[in-house]
Order: C-alpha cells, then structure tokens, then sequence
C-alpha cells in the first residue's frame, strides 16, 4: 500500500531497536532522534512506547544534545543508517541473482 503515491517504509527491529537507544542510552531529544534518521516523530514514539515513558531530565526542553552540530546527522545515526541499507542492498542483490537464474531457466525451456 502507499500513502500520497509514496511507498509506507518498513524498518528492521534492529534498526528500531538503535533509533530506541538513541534516545534512552544516548540522550537525544526524540525530534533530534528521528530529524537524524528521516522518521516521523511519532513513528519513534510509538517504538518508545513499549519501553516506558520518555523523560530525559538532563535536557532542558528544544535543546539538542550536546554534540554536533544540530541541524547535521550525528555519526550514530549514520551508522544505523549505513547498517540498514546494506542489508537492503544485500536483499535485493539476492533477489536480483534469483530473477538472473529464473529467466535463464524460463529461457532454456522455450520451444
């Protein structure tokens, strides 16, 4: 299914499971958290849900962690950014031998 023409991403639960982190083990601000991974904030929200309520008392509210630059992704998200799409790339090159082999068969059997 799509939304306005655009195709609904799915994610790994490893990578759900470090944009969490980014947010409960590294201090981030759940708007900064997803800004850097390209989710909607309540996407993140939903996957914080299940750990418990979000409070991050050593941040003042709208202040960025203190690394960084604010409006640059951090290396951290990066990182699970690189992680994921890797593994999509490695998905689709397998999926890409497969349909090499199927026409090559489908090929072979024609009259």
């Amino acid at each position: 299914m799509s939304r306005r023409g655009k195709p609904i991403p799915t994610y790994t639960a490893q990578f759900k499971e470090q944009a969490c982190g980014l947010v409960t083990q590294q201090g981030y601000s759940v708007s900064r958290a997803a800004k850097s991974l390209g989710l909607p904030q309540s996407t993140l929200y939903r996957w914080l849900l299940p750990r418990g309520p979000v409070d991050q008392p050593h941040m003042k509210q709208g202040e960025p962690p203190a690394r960084g630059v604010a409006g640059a992704p951090d290396a951290a998200a990066l990182a699970i950014q690189v992680r994921d799409l890797e593994a999509k790339v490695r998905r689709l090159e397998m999926e890409k031998e497969i349909l090499k082999k199927a026409t090559a068969f489908f090929a072979s059997q024609q009259p």
